[in-house]
């Protein structure tokens, strides 16, 4: 006999205050205009740039310029949300970049990936989070990637910083979910953004079940705001590659390694980037 599932305590059932990191273009920019339209007071947060601008002359969504790559950056993000908005119900930290190739990855190609898909999330909950636990709740999105769950052949830094997002995420939901706080953690696979038209040929794998609009992954992280599950899955496929990986580890490297081969006699696009 299952427990019935609780009903969600990270935020509001009614349109509450929302900000998105990494707004400026793709599923951010998508975010930012679905939680527009379902009511939420937004903060668009991303380097400065006209795109953010624009974005935020369109929606209305309040715009906060900021690197999140560093420790400064999301302390002025974070301080220029609370500013605004005052109290953050939801955190939606979608910035994220993919760097480096193969064992040739630069240093600071992995301080980079790292700084930014792993410490701006560490560094945005040491801020928002204790906030939370005082009130009683508060949600946290990570867009992290189907890379987080399985792998990105190609792309050692993504791969591992974002395994490093969905775990850091795992250890907040172990921690504070009964505090209020809810985490959770978005893994699409596929998606029509620029990281997917730069993949060269990891596209035929990356859509090998769908490639979704931006806009679909923002609707799937807006149904997800109405429960509390951990893992977010736009492509339901992701699941059962995951537990085929962990079902059996070897067996799923193996097949991984063989994908890894054909790709070698097709080599990928030097001027091309994992997604």
């Amino acid at each position: 006999m299952t427990e019935p599932r609780p009903e969600s305590a990270g935020a509001p059932a009614r349109p509450g205050t929302a900000v998105v990191t990494g707004a400026a273009g793709g599923i951010g920019s998508a975010l930012v205009r679905r939680l527009v339209a379902d009511g939420h007071r937004v903060v668009a947060t991303d380097l400065p740039g006209p795109a953010l601008e624009t974005l935020s002359a369109v929606t209305g969504a309040h715009a906060v310029a900021a690197d999140l790559a560093t420790e400064d950056g999301v302390a002025a993000a974070v301080a220029g949300a609370q500013a605004y908005l005052g109290d953050v119900d939801l955190w939606c930290g979608n910035a994220g970049v993919e760097a480096g190739r193969g064992l040739e990855t630069s240093e600071g190609d992995w301080a980079l990936a790292h700084d930014l898909n792993v410490m701006a999330h560490v560094r945005t909950a040491r801020l928002l989070v204790p906030g939370w636990v005082e009130r009683g709740r508060g949600r946290y999105v990570v867009t992290a990637s189907a890379a987080g769950l399985l792998t990105m052949l190609g792309s050692p830094a993504y791969s591992v910083t974002k395994h490093g997002a969905v775990a850091f995420a795992e250890w907040l939901s172990a921690t504070y979910r009964h505090t209020g706080v809810v985490v959770q953690a978005v893994c699409p696979q596929g998606v029509a953004t620029r990281m997917y038209a730069e993949a060269g040929a990891l596209r035929d794998l990356l859509g090998r079940d769908a490639v979704l609009t931006p806009e679909q992954v923002a609707d799937a992280v807006a149904a997800a705001l109405e429960h509390d599950d951990f893992l977010v899955l736009p492509h339901p496929e992701v699941a059962t590659y995951y537990r085929g990986r962990a079902a059996d580890t070897h067996r799923w490297l193996a097949g991984m390694n063989r994908v890894q081969q054909a790709l070698e006699r097709a080599p990928l696009d030097q001027d091309g980037a994992a997604g």
